[in-house]
Parts: C-alpha cells; sequence; structure tokens
C-alpha cells in the first residue's frame, strides 16, 4: 500500500461515496456527480468514483435481504447469462474441435 493510499482515512472515504450517492440524485449520471464533488474534496474523480462502487458494493443487500420478486428476478438473469456462456463454450468447442479433426485428416 502507497503513502497516497494511506492519505485518506476510511472515514472520509465513506462519507465521500455517500455524498456522491446522494448527489447522484440530482445530476444525469452519476460521473456528474463525481466531477461535481471530486474537486471540492481535493480528490482524483477516478479515485472518488472508485470509492463509490466500493461503498455500494460493501453496502448492497445480500440476496436473502431482496423481496421475493427481485430475487426471482436476479436469479433469472444470472440464469440467462450462464446459458450464454455455455452456448459460447460449446460453439468453440464445436470450432476447435472440427479444426483438429480437419488437421488430423488433411495430409
Amino acid at each position: 500500500m502507497s503513502n497516497k493510499s494511506k492519505r485518506f482515512p476510511p472515514e472520509f472515504r465513506e462519507r465521500a461515496a455517500r455524498m456522491v450517492l446522494e448527489e447522484e440524485k440530482n445530476h444525469p449520471s452519476r460521473w456528474s456527480a463525481v466531477m461535481m464533488i471530486a474537486p471540492k474534496l481535493d480528490i482524483h474523480p477516478d479515485t472518488l468514483s472508485k470509492w463509490t462502487r466500493l461503498h455500494e458494493r460493501a453496502n448492497a443487500p445480500a440476496v436473502s435481504d431482496l423481496p421475493d420478486r427481485e430475487k426471482i428476478r436476479q436469479l433469472e438473469r444470472e440464469n440467462r447469462e450462464l446459458r450464454q456462456a455455455n452456448e459460447i463454450l460449446r460453439k468453440a468447442s464445436a470450432y476447435f474441435a472440427q479444426a483438429e479433426l480437419d488437421r488430423i485428416f488433411r495430409p
């Protein structure tokens, strides 16, 4: 860990992230909120954006805390993504298997 990363205490990082999340409601995007707040706190915008993402992840509700409908939506989305990944892997496997067969049987 460098000295720069120790420059801001965790409480300051948390408060800065909360400021972005609160201010985000008044802006068209999170980035515009970050760009407004970062100079006031003398923080690089990328750093503040990272702190905000980390704060969100740390405070995200667990799947068991979500209402049933939201859980189902989240699981369906995950299921869809896994099916797409499996289809890509299946096609890639067939492609490489055919390429290997072509290589073996061509003199």
